[in-house]
């Protein structure tokens, strides 16, 4: 199905360059064109595929580079992995579903979701999977981008990068890690062709994967060392099955669910207070983590390295039932010190202690402020859009950047949130998405760029929103941090109000133009709005 050649969606061709050489595949001088080219197929793809069909723009294409949809959880495949949003608002608002079986959907259920809604919503003659784009680029003369995958090249009038934030894994910098003999693996990248069975295995990093799949092998293990550079805070878990009957009352009413989530929704967002407004109410929080730590772990020397020397809601809240107990199995030994050295069958603590491994996995997280797709987007004048941030990605709603006309991407800089779902902000930025499409497609312009001042004006905000936070306040170091220091990742504010601002037409925010005619080098613009 998702062969190009058989596909009516999206395969309008225009002849190579001259320039191509010889000996070429057919695949690589045949460009195909599409209004829009959409970069990824989890939810921001899906949700926007479904937005502009159901606004009758049919010409688009949703590329993916694994062989199915379904984001960071096709790719996530590591034992015990399970979103720890709830189920009722870690989906569509569109698109309820009265089947989930727990609270907390596990991967397995949300991939499953993501691929229905791929049906119900017709996309998959859009789709176009093991599609890995290596590069695009903006061309000022004909006001088109320019995409190289490893299947073929693309023009599209409109690009949106979809990949999101979790989606490049991050290995730490540590030396020997090219020596090691054993099995390697990151836990985004499981080998599930490994036998961990009574295997010497480290794990290094205490993030939201290593919570979730240390309690899941600790018993198939003969030795888990768990490397610990800092510990996080654990909140009690609140999972558990949703029955049959509750399944079938959502079914039969659906405004139950939307009750439901409504529910999640406003208990979730009241920690935004903690967050953004008044850090030192997080201590109430607080302080139902330590009893829990209390409660879980007897041992006052283990409990006192499992205690976080940072104020709560600084880093990612992590819940778990499961994380405590794991760490005091008899085969499993906390190393409170960061990894320092890999040998060929060893790993070194910072205290220079050797331990034997035949096994080493990464939960160290991903590339997340320094936005590794941004590398190969380049924009006018030839610019990678990580050049023109300088180590301090920005956009306007997380959506849109300056000097890259005709470009949107999805959960952006500072579009990320400490307290609830990624996907209610994607349905923000999807409407805002699909109506400075749908401004540029009825405008006859050719071109659609934010206003570099809006877009200023608008990231001066979040810098002074951002410095009365916990996440600048709390005394911790985290992955929400660029290169230069700043939060270049979560969004400081009621997600109700980035969706007010999102899903308005704003008359000053974007500026239209004409691609330039031979005789007029220079294009025109206008104040027209998105």
């Amino acid at each position: 199905m998702n062969d190009d050649r058989k596909e009516t969606v999206g395969t309008g061709t225009t002849p190579g360059r001259p320039d191509t050489p010889a000996g070429t595949r057919e695949d690589d001088i045949t460009v195909r064109h599409t209004q829009v080219l959409v970069v990824g197929a989890g939810f921001s793809g899906i949700g926007l595929g479904r937005a502009l069909r159901e606004s009758e723009l049919t010409d688009f294409v949703i590329l993916e580079r694994e062989p199915a949809a379904g984001g960071v959880w096709q790719s996530n495949t590591y034992p015990g992995c399970r979103c720890d949003v709830p189920s009722h608002l870690y989906s569509f608002s569109f698109a309820p579903n009265p089947d989930w079986t727990s609270t907390y959907s596990p991967r397995a259920e949300i991939r499953a979701y993501l691929q229905t809604c791929l049906d119900r919503f017709g996309l998959r003659p859009h789709l176009r999977t093991g599609t890995e784009v290596e590069e695009a680029r903006w061309d000022e003369n004909d006001h088109l981008w320019y995409v190289t995958t490893n299947r073929g090249r693309w023009t599209a009038r409109v690009l949106v990068s979809a990949v999101g934030p979790l989606t490049e894994p991050r290995l730490p910098d540590v030396p020997g890690i090219d020596r090691f003999r054993g099995t390697l693996m990151h836990s985004a990248r499981w080998d599930h062709t490994a036998d961990l069975t009574g295997a010497r295995v480290a794990s290094i990093g205490t993030g939201a994967s290593a919570i979730q799949y240390v309690p899941e092998i600790a018993d198939r293990v003969d030795r888990l060392f768990v490397f610990q550079r800092s510990a996080p805070w654990i909140t009690p878990h609140d999972n558990r099955p949703i029955t049959e009957a509750e399944r079938e009352r959502f079914r039969a009413r659906p405004l139950r669910q939307r009750i439901a989530r409504a529910k999640v929704y406003a208990a979730k967002e009241i920690l935004v207070l903690g967050f953004a407004k008044r850090p030192g109410l997080m201590r109430i929080v607080e302080g139902v983590a330590r009893k829990h730590l209390e409660r879980q772990v007897p041992d006052p020397v283990l409990r006192r390295a499992l205690t976080p020397d940072f104020t709560l809601g600084c880093k990612r809240i992590v819940p778990s039932n499961a994380w405590y107990p794991a760490l005091q199995k008899p085969n499993v030994e906390l190393v409170p010190r960061a990894l320092q050295e890999i040998r060929e069958h060893s790993v070194i603590d910072a205290d220079g202690v050797e331990r034997e491994v035949d096994a080493i996995i990464f939960g160290t997280g991903f590339h997340v402020a320094d936005i590794p797709f941004a590398d190969r987007v380049r924009g006018r004048g030839g610019v990678p859009m990580n050049a023109a941030w300088q180590g301090s990605p920005r956009a306007y709603l997380g959506v849109s950047v300056p000097g890259f006309p005709n470009f949107f991407m999805f959960l952006g800089p500072n579009s990320g949130l400490g307290h609830s779902s990624m996907v209610y902000m994607i349905e923000a930025q999807v409407e805002h998405v699909k109506n400075a499409i749908h401004t540029l497609h009825r405008s006859g312009a050719t071109s659609i760029e934010v206003d570099r001042q809006v877009h200023d004006a608008y990231n001066a905000e979040l810098d002074l929103k951002l410095a009365k936070t916990v996440w600048e306040l709390g005394g911790c170091r985290t992955f929400y941090r660029d290169a230069n220091g700043r939060n270049a990742t979560i969004y400081p504010d009621w997600t109700f109000r980035f969706r007010r601002r999102a899903v308005r037409r704003q008359p000053r925010a974007y500026r239209l133009a004409d691609a330039p005619r031979p005789s007029d080098p220079s294009p025109a613009t206008t104040g027209e709005p998105a």
